[in-house]
């Protein structure tokens, strides 16, 4: 039927071109252009209202306004063969000419196009442009959305930002989604708009400052910059605003009333850019199938376990694509699973995608270039050293050369190009061997073994580098439980770094918003809930909120840019105080 229908459309549009059968002379310009009536008007609503009146009338013209003449041929183009080049130089100006002429595929068309070409140095323009237009909503929504997912580096490309109506810089610092590493970004945003036009801008610091989450600023960066900004000093509307803040802030108690509303605007945390999932594992005698979501800028866990019934699985794989969280391989205490599912982010569905060739349970699984490898584990019989490569694109697995030594709950990672997995168990020696493998050529690579032999470990890129944590050998020795190091594959040396808190082995490992997580596992005694993050730039651990559920043989994986991020985050109606009191501070410095 296809071919049928792209042979009709082959045949209308050379019929066009040479004139035959033709019934209608479109004028756009200086250009004159023959068409057949019902071609066009099987394209757009808007030909046949404008054909209607002179239906049963010979040839004859009809001229149309507005839209120039390089643009109406590309319009007959696609209401003959539903195809055209869309171009960066004409893509603004066919949509207008789409929008106005009411051919909706095309107008798709030039809104998919601009979507493909969102970037910090445009993404303002197109959410502008097309604020005017019923048809691009779709197009607008995904733009702002951009704008809010990369504020920081749209703030680098400041040509558009600067152009910005107070109306639209006050929507964009009053969401939630605004994706900021530190609230400090937004105020020095506000500071950099208004300078750019002082004369006409100074005015609406007063409008702008209760749209900054004060409440969330360090408390030497809101002495030393807000309070004390002259911009602020001179606006007599600042005095609610700044004393709330400090209240919040510093726990203060002031004879000034507290404006509830106003404290809640000023300390409600932005929504995470990227969530941390904590998936399945074993909690107590039994695999469990819980999902929580962790809230990094609330340090707070969410359930969202959802309700379709979902086999519980531990000693699991998962892995991120798009807007899906695959679930590989796992045991549930009966099965050694070499199925897959696939929850998607957005709709909250699970699918079922093509199985592995291997039953996999203690499975390692690292992603590259948006395939998904699975790396040894068990079978249920025998500790593996086979590799398969999952492509989503064709829903298929393909099996890779194999790694140099068998090994179950090891732990992988990419990192430049190439996967590296370490540590594991072969049955009857705890390793501490690593590998790389290399996917052009196919082949793993033994690479400097690890200080330790590391079993139920965890393997993540970190800052350049691919950190093994935790993990346990013969002994289950708290020391090399939270011990940790670094892999330089420059130099192909391993370091140490800094232990964690806990010990822990089988457990969850990722990175959000910069800092290393570590997350539940066992600790030689018993399943914990314990959650701690790591930070490279100090070389210390520090403790985070727990999961809700003690669980090991869980896997942990980060979804990032989810149009639907408020659903994995904590309610935005909690405050959040620093545990700095009025007495570590100088009287001289909270005066207002």
């Amino acid at each position: 039927m296809e071919n049928m229908r792209a042979t009709a459309s082959d045949v209308f549009d050379e019929a066009r071109l040479l004139g035959e059968h033709t019934d209608m002379i479109i004028k756009s310009s200086d250009r004159e252009f023959q068409v057949h009536k019902i071609i066009m008007c099987g394209c757009s609503s808007y030909f046949r209202a404008l054909f209607s009146n002179n239906w049963s009338r010979p040839q004859h013209f009809c001229e149309i306004q507005g839209i120039s003449r390089d643009i109406m041929p590309l319009i007959i183009q696609y209401a003959y063969t539903r195809s055209v080049l869309i171009t960066q130089e004409n893509v603004l100006e066919l949509l207008v000419a789409a929008d106005m002429t009411l051919v909706s595929g095309l107008v798709d068309a030039c809104c998919q196009f601009l979507e493909s070409q969102l970037c910090p140095e445009n993404c303002i323009g197109i959410c502008k442009f097309t604020e005017d237009f019923y048809s691009c909503s779709k197009l607008r929504c995904k733009a702002k959305h951009y704008i809010l997912q990369h504020f920081e580096e749209v703030l680098h490309e400041p040509e558009e930002f600067l152009e910005l109506s107070l109306e639209q810089l006050e929507e964009i610092i009053d969401e939630d989604e605004l994706n900021v590493r530190q609230e400090e970004v937004v105020f020095e945003a506000v500071l950099h708009w208004i300078n750019h036009a002082p004369e006409n801008r100074r005015q609406h610091i007063a409008v702008l400052l209760p749209k900054v989450r004060l409440g969330l600023m360090s408390s030497d960066y809101f002495l030393n910059n807000v309070k004390c900004n002259a911009l602020v000093m001179e606006n007599e509307d600042r005095m609610p605003v700044i004393i709330n803040a400090m209240k919040t802030l510093f726990d203060l108690n002031m004879e000034e009333p507290t404006n509830s509303e106003l404290m809640h605007q000023l300390t409600r945390p932005r929504l995470p850019s990227s969530i941390l999932l904590a998936i399945g594992g074993w909690s107590g005698e039994n695999p469990t199938n819980a999902i929580e979501a962790y809230d990094a800028k609330a340090d707070c866990w969410v359930s969202v376990t959802p309700q379709e019934d979902e086999r519980p699985r531990a000693f699991l794989g998962t892995a991120v694509l798009d807007e899906f969280v695959y679930c590989i391989g796992g045991f549930d205490g009966v099965e050694y699973f070499n199925s897959v599912r696939k929850f998607n982010l957005i709709t909250q569905t699970w699918h079922e995608v093509s199985p592995m060739y291997e039953r996999r349970c203690f499975i390692s699984v690292a992603v590259l270039d948006g395939l998904i490898y699975a790396i040894g584990g068990v079978d249920g019989q025998q500790r593996l050293k086979t590799v398969e490569r999952y492509d989503p694109n064709t829903n298929q697995w393909t099996m890779m050369a194999p790694m140099n030594r068998e090994r179950s709950n090891a732990s992988a990672t990419s990192l430049q190009g190439r996967i590296y997995i370490c540590g594991g168990f072969t049955g009857t020696e705890h390793l501490s061997s690593a590998e790389s493998f290399n996917p052009e050529t196919n082949q793993w690579t033994l690479i400097a073994p690890m200080s330790r032999n590391r079993s139920g470990l965890g393997v993540i890129a970190y800052a350049d580098l691919v950190y093994a944590v935790g993990g346990s050998d013969d002994d289950d020795d708290d020391d090399d439980m939270r011990s940790a190091e670094a892999y330089n594959p420059l130099t192909n040396i391993w370091s140490d770094v800094a232990s964690m808190c806990n010990p822990r082995s089988s457990f969850g490992i990722e990175v959000v918003n910069g800092q290393l997580f570590a997350v539940g596992g066992y600790n030689g005694f018993f399943t914990i809930s314990d959650v701690e993050r790591y930070d490279e730039k100090t070389d210390q651990w520090f403790d985070a909120n727990k999961m809700a559920i003690s669980r090991g043989a869980l896997s942990c994986c980060v979804a990032s840019g989810l149009p639907n991020m408020a659903q994995y985050a904590a309610l935005r109606d909690s405050r959040h105080k620093t545990s700095l009191t009025v007495n570590d501070l100088p009287l001289a410095d909270l005066t207002i």
